[in-house]
């Protein structure tokens, strides 16, 4: 007996799926899986429409997608792991975190049928269900739920958990959830994977909260700035911060030496007119002083900063304090505090 050699022949069809298939592929910066599977037809048409302009979904029998996948390679064949059940290709531009966001939101509620497992914890709430006594608490009783007739109505007294997240829905949970509206799940385009740029993202990876992640980022810039002041170290960014810090803290022991430069002299005169206002409030009978100084409160001295107070401020991590205390340093340069050493030497 002869035997008979076979030789498989792929039909046209497919190698020309195959090719469009790769052309998809190749047309997009980020390509990924999504899984289809519980959308009906007409939403599926209507999140495709969504999508237009910042994605596209191509729908293909797993077997060809999984050769176009190989044929591409480059990488992006590490997504025919997730081809399987009912998906599709989908491929964007944007980037993987974008794409991610972007589907989630695209998702809405359904309800849930018998047989199908529980996405998360299913809760029927407290309140009035709006139906009229009879067979129904019961049922809601039935299920788990705390229930009971009260002003002719039936009521859930307290949010009452019927089912946990892994558990499969049986025909009475599901008839309950279907006469209250409860739609327990969510359906969308559910991305399995994403291949962009040389990385494969899956879900858990792409699922970030994009407002704390760019306040932790505020947070890390701040925090190297700061290290910058403090350590004296100069960049495009601190050399303003530290230039000013300086002045502020040069005028300081300007104040302190009691040094005549231009910029603290009118500092040190108001300094020691304050202490001449402080003295003169001491001396009880008012004839002994001159005429200017005779009736006139003791004037606070001008606020400076000590040793101790300078190398604290050194130490603190928050740079707008240091600018703070350099602008009040620059406020003190027009500071009319010797008004009364003035009046009486001018």
């Amino acid at each position: 007996m002869s035997s008979v050699r076979k030789t498989e022949t792929i039909p046209q069809w497919k190698r020309e799926e195959v090719d469009e298939l790769v052309e998809f592929i190749d047309s997009f910066n980020s390509v990924g899986i999504v899984g289809v599977a519980g959308i009906p037809s007409r939403q599926l048409q209507a999140m495709r429409r969504e999508l237009h302009g910042s994605a596209d979904v191509r729908m293909s029998r797993n077997t060809l997608t999984v050769r176009a996948l190989e044929e591409v390679d480059a990488g992006v064949e590490d997504l025919t792991q997730y081809v399987s059940g009912q998906v599709a290709l989908i491929g964007t531009n944007d980037n993987p975190f974008g794409l991610f966001k972007q589907l989630e939101a695209s998702k809405t509620p359904a309800p849930i049928s018998a047989g199908e497992v529980a996405p998360n914890d299913v809760v029927i709430p407290e309140g009035d269900t709006g139906v009229d006594p009879g067979p129904f608490v019961g049922e809601l009783q039935t299920v788990g739920a705390a229930a009971r007739i009260q002003d002719g109505s039936i009521m859930v007294t307290e949010d009452s958990k019927v089912l946990e997240e892994g558990e499969v829905v049986d025909d009475d949970l599901a008839n309950v959830l279907t006469e209250l509206g409860i739609e327990p799940k969510e359906v969308g385009l559910d991305l399995k994977g994403v291949y962009s740029e040389g990385v494969l993202f899956e879900p858990d990876e792409l699922e970030i909260d994009v407002d704390e992640y760019e306040a932790d980022i505020r947070s890390a810039a701040a925090a190297a700035r700061n290290l910058s002041v403090n350590a004296a170290y100069p960049t495009a960014a601190t050399a303003g911060t530290l230039l000013a810090k300086a002045s502020g803290q040069a005028k300081s022991v300007g104040l302190f030496a009691e040094i005549e430069s231009p910029d603290v002299v009118p500092d040190l005169i108001g300094k020691a007119d304050a202490q001449l206002r402080a003295l003169a409030a001491q001396i009880d009978d008012e004839e002994a002083l001159p005429e200017e100084l005779q009736g006139v409160d003791a004037a606070p001295a001008p606020e400076t900063e000590d040793a101790d107070e300078e190398e604290q401020a050194e130490e603190e991590d928050d740079t707008d304090d240091a600018e703070a205390t350099d602008d009040d340093a620059d406020d003190d340069d027009g500071d009319d505090g010797g008004e009364g050493l003035g009046a009486m030497f001018g």
